[in-house]
């Protein structure tokens, strides 16, 4: 039987945290920053069921996230810790006959030769978290699009299938925005087109989409929403294509030396972490968010090449300042570097 199945844990950040401190289970947890919600621009990472009940969500601010939810615990997050987590969960997903596709620190598809979908969820589920104590919700489709949507239904902790043939009976009348892959603005843009359902979309000729969204994606979007999408698992190690920094600062900058002093040692703190692994960088771009939260980015390419040098790589980033016109205060500042491919 040809069946994909998506695993998604559950509240991952969180419950790695509630697993190192057990007598925070039951209670609203929030993990973001350094922990301080009394601390300015700082945003939640990741919140408990608990806390999401109150309303509070990933990239609120941790200030309103105690306004909503008082009596919530506020943890740092802790990268480090969540990676290992990630890797064991992931170890026992390869340890049955399947192939695994890694997503992330909190996400994998698995397919590959399976009689009994529903049967192989139940037993990733039990083996997750004997070996880990986290929980997970399995989904299962015809295609990854499927199984990540029927993960959603499943979740938390639970199992629920998405078939080609039901798709529609399910989804249909669901809002397009709901659709893996749609974001904010590409909604917006089938809401100005009368397209508000899965249902609408799926039924729209590519042509009438063209003019708004290109061709590509034209083709695309009424695929995706008639439940379309890729079936193959790729088992190669995840390769980052490229490595960030950012910071939002408690004190807008106004000062351009001392914005260009920030970039600068964004730069050269990525370019030492990607000498250390071995790659190297062929552009690089400046993020600015200014206080109306208008947030343009700039890139260019290395002229020298792929390149490890620290300087090049700083001056890059500081001639990228140049781009951005500077009539109002910053309140982030982020450097991100495009990694050469490994052969």
């Amino acid at each position: 039987m040809t069946a994909l199945l998506h695993v998604d844990m559950d509240q991952f950040v969180a419950a790695v945290e509630i697993l190192r401190r057990p007598e925070l289970r039951g209670r609203p947890v929030v993990v973001g920053g350094a922990g301080d919600p009394t601390a300015r621009r700082q945003v939640v990472s990741t919140a408990s069921y608990e806390a999401r009940a109150f309303g509070v969500h990933s990239g609120m601010p941790l200030r309103r996230a105690a306004q909503l939810c008082p009596e919530a615990v506020f943890l740092p997050t802790d990268p480090a810790a969540y990676g290992e987590a990630s890797e064991r969960v992931m170890a026992v997903l390869r340890r049955f006959p399947v192939d695994v596709e890694v997503w992330g620190w909190d996400e994998a598809f698995v397919g590959g030769d399976i009689a009994d979908p529903e049967a192989l969820a139940a037993e990733l589920k039990a083996a997750v978290f004997a070996e880990t104590g986290l929980t997970c919700a399995i989904g299962i489709g015809d295609n990854k699009l499927q199984a990540k949507m029927a993960a959603r239904f499943a979740k938390p902790g639970g199992i629920h299938r998405l078939t080609t043939a039901g798709w529609m009976a399910v989804m249909g009348e669901r809002p397009a925005a709901d659709l893996w892959g749609i974001g904010p603005k590409t909604s917006r843009k089938l809401d100005e087109l009368g397209l508000h359902t899965v249902a609408q979309l799926a039924a729209a000729p590519e042509a009438d989409l063209v003019d708004r969204f290109g061709p590509r994606q034209a083709a695309w979007l009424p695929v995706v929403a008639a439940g379309g999408g890729d079936t193959q698992i790729n088992t190669e190690p995840w390769v980052a294509r490229s490595r960030s920094r950012e910071n939002t600062y408690a004190e807008d900058l106004s000062d351009l030396d001392v914005i260009s002093r920030e970039v600068a040692a964004m730069a050269r703190a990525l370019t030492a972490e990607v000498v250390a692994d071995g790659r190297e960088i062929t552009h690089v771009a400046v993020k600015v968010r200014y206080v109306s939260f208008f947030t343009p980015t700039r890139e260019m390419k290395l002229r020298s090449g792929p390149t490890t040098d620290p300087e090049a790589v700083e001056q890059a980033a500081v001639s990228l300042l140049a781009k951005f016109e500077w009539r109002r205060p910053v309140r982030l500042l982020g450097v991100r570097v495009n990694l050469a491919m490994p052969d």
